[in-house]
């Protein structure tokens, strides 16, 4: 059998092995039961979802195969900053106690994730990633902080001691 369809067996193979780690490191929790649910058994059922979905995907991908649809070169360049944005984004918001290094809160986190995401793209426009950062940052503190009522902080302690 021949794979047809290569960005779909790919997809497909990616889809599957996240959704494989989700559902093994949801056994790490109580998963409940379908009428009295565990904290582990949303990720359970997402991960055995997406990993379903990803077999069907692969499975679907054989057959003739079809020139139109290699899987191109790796982009590098995108890969390496949506990657750093999204590690600077964790490292920035609860800290690195490894280091010492405590948490610079929500805002400085977003306008970090959205200037080091920015740089992933063709052409970088610094005010228009500040622009984003600023409503982001916005709709962030009103949704998690005032609606829903969440404990993180919004700016470095320093800043507010």
């Amino acid at each position: 059998m021949l794979i047809s369809n290569q960005k779909d067996f790919f997809a497909g193979l990616m889809f599957t092995v996240v959704g494989g780690a989700f559902a093994l490191g949801a056994r790490e929790y109580s998963i409940g039961t379908s009428a009295s649910m565990g904290p582990g058994y949303f990720p359970l059922m997402l991960g055995i979802l997406l990993a379903a979905l990803g077999i069907a995907l692969a499975l679907q991908s054989f057959g003739e195969p079809d020139e139109d649809e290699k899987v191109g070169a790796i982009a590098w360049q995108p890969l390496f900053f949506i990657t750093i944005a999204n590690l600077a984004f964790g490292i920035l918001l609860g800290g690195l106690p490894l280091i010492g290094l405590p948490s610079m809160g929500l805002v400085l986190a977003i306008i970090a994730l959205v200037l080091l995401a920015s740089l992933a793209g063709e052409e970088f426009k610094l005010r228009e990633a500040l622009v984003l950062a600023g409503v982001l940052a916005l709709g962030s503190w009103l949704v998690f902080i005032k609606l829903i009522n969440l404990p993180i902080q919004l700016w470095p302690a320093f800043f507010t001691a």
